[in-house]
């Protein structure tokens, strides 16, 4: 396998990293800050079609594939976590889900406004008492008439409060049942849908986290996708593609707090000399080349096995568990090598250190990804 970055993939990365110097990067701090979910900056990344990587040009999408959009999340992933993070959400799951299981008419009437990011897009799986434990979830939707009605709440929502459309899983069947699951699009402003609580975070500041709350909500049934009862096989197919998108926002984060570490270590002098030149800190800096390197390797080779529609659950979980814990390891030596500079929000790594946390725990935690390898290898 070759995975030297094709023409396009550099152009892709070079875009995004002059958008990042003028948009993303003077902002950083702020939005961290302040919590803010900077839409307007979300329009500007739809103009450039970084918003419908997957998507068709006939949906008024990128028509790029799973190697771009690598290269899409891990770019801007590098300059902020959050704005990855959304990226990554808005792309693979509530587009994903649409564009995975939506018929023609679907996808005729959601994808071009969610390609463009004139929507934002939301997906609901988790509740409050069903992290993990998807199979048992009490929000629920009942037939009336030609409509469903969802009631219940959904927690941990990337963009829960903010969205124009969500992809919701309710159970319409038994708990417990594999097929008592469906999935619904409700749009924004449907009667009985809100936004709950905005979460308080540690990391991804900038990336909205919140609760969707369903109450009488009607829905008619020319919303469901795919079939009545599929709605839960059809997740853990969107979270393979999903644990691809976290594995890419893991690389950027590595990247980008091993890029501040390497010029730090290059600028600090102690003893007369580099602190790159003593073997503690440049052991550190070879330990993240190395695991860079590999986690890179593990997401390109799901990226491409996805592209060819492979089955490749085993490898994304393979490289969103490895990725994730590679991000900790080296945003944490990073913040080591910055000694007590890295502890303060003057400079960068404190940042990718308390971003990086949340890939080990998103869309599947590292204990649940290694559930899933172990049960692919042992079949």
């Amino acid at each position: 396998m070759n995975f030297e970055p094709t023409e396009e993939q550099q152009q892709i990365a070079q875009t995004i990293r002059d958008f990042g110097k003028k948009a993303i990067l003077p902002h950083v701090m702020e939005w961290d800050e302040q919590q803010e979910f900077p839409v307007d900056l979300f329009k500007e990344l739809g103009k450039l079609g970084l918003m419908g990587v997957l998507v068709p040009e006939q949906y008024g999408g990128s028509g790029l594939g799973y190697l771009e959009y690598v290269t899409v999340v891990s770019e801007i992933a590098r300059f902020c976590g959050a704005i990855g993070l959304s990226v990554a959400a808005h792309n693979s799951l509530c587009t994903g889900h649409i564009l995975q299981f939506g018929n023609e008419a679907q996808k005729q009437r959601w994808l071009p406004k969610l390609a463009t990011a004139e929507w934002i897009g939301a997906w609901g799986l988790t509740e409050p008492n069903t992290g993990s434990d998807a199979m048992n979830m009490k929000c629920v939707a009942r037939k009336d008439g030609d409509d469903w009605i969802l009631d219940g709440t959904k927690c941990w929502i990337t963009h829960g409060k903010s969205c124009d459309v969500a992809v919701v899983i309710a159970r319409t069947g038994d708990v417990r049942d594999s097929h008592g699951m469906t999935a619904f699009v409700v749009e924004k402003g449907t009667p009985g849908f809100s936004g709950g609580k905005k979460e308080n975070k540690l990391g991804m500041r900038a990336s909205e986290t919140a609760e969707m709350i369903f109450s009488n909500c009607r829905v008619p049934a020319e919303n469901v996708l795919g079939e009545v009862g599929e709605g839960f096989i059809q997740s853990m197919k969107v979270l393979d593609g999903g644990r691809i998108s976290i594995a890419a926002l893991s690389l950027g984060i590595a990247k980008g707090a091993r890029d501040a570490a390497l010029k730090y270590a290059k600028e600090r002098y102690q003893f007369d000399q580099p602190i790159a030149s003593f073997q503690g800190v440049s052991f550190k800096l070879a330990d993240m080349a190395t695991e860079i390197e590999a986690a890179e390797l593990l997401t390109l080779q799901a990226a491409d096995m996805k592209n060819r529609k492979e089955k490749m659950t085993q490898q994304a979980a393979m490289a969103k568990y490895y990725a994730s814990e590679v991000a900790v390891r080296v945003a944490n030596d990073a913040v080591q090598i910055f000694g007590g500079y890295g502890y303060t929000k003057d400079f960068p790594v404190e940042k990718y250190y308390r971003d990086a946390k949340l890939c080990t725990i998103g869309e599947g935690t590292s204990e649940i990804q290694k559930i899933v390898i172990a049960r692919e290898a042992l079949r």
